[in-house]
């Protein structure tokens, strides 16, 4: 079979002496909005800071349009300064409209939402950690976990197996007190056990052995709930005004981000992806 060998450069091996000449990096694209460049030739930005002077040059221009900043002759964004970001203050607060949330809606949120406005909860924990490290084959490990999961879930299974297990599989340190962690409240520990433990409205009273593994970024969790210090839910009436302050900065949120989606979509932008126009200016 003939093979085209037009484009090769060699058998891949460095040590190979048919290995062709180096072919040389292809230039960085520059990246602009309207034809306005938002960095210079050679200069290469992390997609996040792109970004940023992406949506703070599409407020410019704007801004610009709109009678607020003078007209720009150069070819490169120019760096804000304080009569630019007064400028874009100015448009977004002309432009970016969003209702207040009335007190129906406050209370629909705070109905639905109960676990996360109590205060004084506290829990006492013990937990099996099965750690996801760099080469650990996940699928294995998760079938590792149900396993001793399901184990702990059988009835009549002794009280002191769960400690058991925390000792011989656990990569938490606390596997040395058969996996306990004494009281934990939900701003103590991480945010993927506190939405399980804490914030799911079946979580309120619950008890014993969570019936699911709880996913984190530390790896699979099978965790216990021994005690349960309950706290104190508010009445509504005491989370009125910082449930309407939440809900307006949601709504300001959504309206600045179908703000700047109207402008990805009316400008001519090239070398930097804004289809989300995700940026700390939406978020």
């Amino acid at each position: 079979m003939s093979q085209d060998l037009s484009t090769s450069s060699g058998c891949g091996s460095s040590a190979c002496a048919c290995k062709g000449p180096e072919v040389a990096a292809a230039p960085v694209e520059i990246a602009s909005i309207n034809g306005i460049h938002l960095h210079h030739a050679g200069e290469v930005l992390g997609e996040q800071t792109l970004r940023e002077r992406a949506c703070t040059e599409l407020l410019r221009q704007q801004a610009v349009s709109a009678g607020l900043l003078p007209r720009f002759t150069g070819l490169n964004a120019p760096e804000p300064d304080d009569d630019m970001r007064r400028a874009i203050e100015a448009l977004l607060e002309a432009e970016v409209h969003s209702p207040e949330p009335g007190l129906e809606e406050c209370r629909r949120h705070y109905e639905a939402h109960k676990p996360r406005f109590v205060v004084g909860q506290a829990l006492h924990v013990r937990h099996i950690l099965f750690a996801v490290t760099p080469g650990v084959p996940v699928n294995a490990l998760a079938q590792r976990a149900e396993a001793a999961l399901l184990e702990l879930s059988r009835q009549g299974v002794s009280i002191n197996r769960f400690a058991q297990l925390a000792t011989e599989l656990s990569n938490c340190p606390s596997s040395a007190q058969g996996g306990d962690l004494g009281w934990i409240t939900p701003q103590e520990c991480a945010p993927e056990l506190a939405k399980a433990l804490f914030l799911q409205n079946d979580a309120i009273q619950a008890l014993g052995l969570h019936p699911r593994l709880v996913h984190s970024r530390f790896g699979l969790h099978i965790v216990e709930v021994l005690e349960r210090e309950a706290g104190r839910l508010p009445e509504f009436a005491e989370l009125q005004a910082q449930i309407g302050a939440r809900l307006a900065l949601q709504s300001q949120a959504t309206a600045l981000r179908q703000y700047m989606q109207l402008l990805v979509g009316q400008a001519d932008v090239e070398g930097v992806e804004l289809e989300g126009a995700d940026t700390p200016l939406v978020q």
